[in-house]
Parts: C-alpha cells; structure tokens; sequence
C-alpha cells in the first residue's frame, strides 16, 4: 500500500509532508505534490503533517478523489516527468509541470469558499 496526494493539495504545496518523508517520496510538481507509489514505505507521518488534509492511505482514498491514484503514479512517468523511480526527491527533481488531471482542475481552495 502507498499513500496518495489528492485534490486539497493544488495550489497548496505546503511542503510539510516532503521535509519529514524520511525515504524523500514526495516530490514537487507545478500545482501539487506527489507521492512516488514504489518509493513511500507507508509509514504515514505525511498524514499527521498536512494542513489540509490531502494526503490518504490508498485504500482510504474518498471515491470522489481516485483520479488522484493514476495522477500520482503517471506523474513519474513518461507522459509527464519521465524520471521514473528516481530513488529519492531532490532540488533536480522539481518539476513545473503536472499530471493533466491536476493542470485543468480549478484550486481544491477555491471550492472551500463560501
């Protein structure tokens, strides 16, 4: 099991969750975070760090947030990085880009306003 970054995080990017990752599997896109599937070891101290609560065990993802799995696995893939499992987040894996889920979403902010 993984945990995955959903919609609350875009245009959030608190960064939180990437400093206390201790094997660095969240990495950084133009909107949101991301969590690499093959490298999160599931010990969820992501979780109690975020402050907007976007991060989810994978099999506590809401259904109305499941887009969200393929966006965080194909992230790294060749459609969007192409950095496939780069063994760890770092200044060179930064990236502006962002799964197309994410680059056509309005804010998750946005829909929290009255």
């Amino acid at each position: 099991m993984t945990h995955i970054i959903a919609s609350a995080c875009i245009d959030v990017k608190d960064g939180a969750c990437q400093k206390v990752c201790p094997v660095d599997s969240i990495y950084e896109g133009g909107r949101m975070m991301y969590i690499h599937p093959e490298e999160c070891i599931d010990c969820g101290i992501c979780l109690s760090v975020c402050p907007v609560q976007a991060i989810y065990a994978d099999d506590e993802l809401p259904a109305a947030e499941a887009a969200f799995r393929a966006a965080n696995q194909d992230f790294f893939g060749p459609a969007v990085t192409g950095w496939g499992a780069p063994g760890g987040a770092d200044a060179r894996h930064v990236s502006a880009l962002d799964h197309p889920e994410i680059a056509g979403r309005r804010a998750a902010a946005a829909d929290r306003q009255p």
